[in-house]
């Protein structure tokens, strides 16, 4: 079965989402450089003519997403010769479309990028809609750019040998971008919770594709964050903070969300935004993907860590919150309003 392709006018770019069916592999071309790193290697050996390319490997892991990672990507370009117009291919999870991403719109102020990601949370968020970037001085996505890849592939063939910890990190998401904008998806999640856990391929694909459809017709109308895609914070500023406080890499990105996005509820709540039925649901519906809602984190290095949040405006700080299911609003927030949700 062919692709089913679908093109996205993103600003002055376009972007393509290649989605295949459930159980076709990768097929990449005019690939001039493939980066990936040790646990996406071997996915790289079976995609298509992006397999003889010139290859950098790095180790996986969000220690990666640094500034001396990506100058070692933008010296492996210019040893390998690449112009402007080839193309840099990115296959892995967020990590690597992030970091590629960067690299890319930085080398020769922007070449050609091809994402394949091979995360399910790299599928519904980190590789569409132009967001790249790394850490810096012990803060998440301080430094990047918008840079949209020319073209996304979306195989969920590539997850059936995705660590459970790593599938369900993309849940967290998921569930999210459902909350944002899609009742059906979210009751699909609700309804086929066994099928979903078990990466039931239909239902995933499906999944995948609504999933990350809500995040498409959110950045189609704004691409650089000057509006409505700051919706699609929903739960971060709590979530960035965590993984700042707790170490990258102690909570995954996805529970990081899932956690955030509990706390933004209450937060909601508190602010008589937020209808306590509708905190429930998203608690209960977290909860019964495993999620952790209760995080053991200094509450005042938590609010230290938002401050350097990219929500900041006029020496405010903003956080998403909904009344419900595509019913958000970005709210400025005080800091003792913050404690009490942390102590709950």
């Amino acid at each position: 079965m062919n692709p089913d392709t679908r093109s996205f006018a993103l600003g002055s770019y376009t972007s393509n989402v290649v989605f295949y069916d459930s159980i076709s592999p990768l097929s990449i071309s005019n690939a001039s450089l493939v980066i990936c790193d040790t646990n996406t290697e071997h996915i790289v050996e079976s995609c298509g003519e992006a397999a003889h390319a010139p290859r950098m490997v790095l180790a996986p892991g969000e220690s990666e997403k640094s500034m001396p990672v990506l100058e070692s990507i933008l010296r492996t370009a210019v040893e390998h010769g690449l112009s402007r117009g080839d193309t840099i291919v990115g296959i892995g999870g967020g990590v690597i479309t992030d970091l590629v991403g960067f690299a890319a719109s930085v080398y020769m102020r922007g070449c050609r990028l091809v994402l394949a990601p091979t995360s399910l949370l790299a599928m519904v968020d980190a590789a569409f809609g132009g967001k790249t970037g790394v850490n810096f001085s012990g803060y998440k996505n301080m430094v990047g750019t918008f840079y949209p890849a020319t073209d996304v592939h979306i195989a969920p063939s590539v997850l059936a040998s995705l660590p459970e910890r790593e599938y369900r990190s993309g849940l967290g998401e998921t569930i999210k971008n459902a909350l944002l904008g899609d009742e059906e998806l979210l009751g699909l999640l609700e309804r086929e919770h066994q099928a979903v856990a078990a990466r039931n391929p239909e239902v995933l694909r499906e999944v995948i594709r609504r999933g990350l459809l809500v995040k498409c017709g959110i950045v189609e109308q704004d691409l650089t964050e000057t509006g409505i895609r700051a919706f699609l914070n929903l739960g971060h500023t709590f979530a960035h903070a965590l993984e700042s406080v707790a170490g990258f890499g102690t909570w995954t990105h996805g529970e990081a969300v899932a956690w955030g996005t509990a706390k933004a509820a209450r937060l909601g709540e508190l602010l008589g935004i937020t209808p306590s039925a509708y905190r429930t649901r998203i608690e209960r519906l977290y909860s019964e993907y495993g999620f952790r809602l209760h995080a053991e984190a200094s509450h005042e290095l938590l609010i230290e860590a938002m401050w350097h949040d990219k929500k900041l405006k006029d020496g405010r700080l903003y956080f998403v919150v909904q009344s419900g299911v595509g019913q958000t609003q970005l709210v400025p927030v005080e800091a003792n309003t913050l404690r009490e949700v942390l102590s709950d």
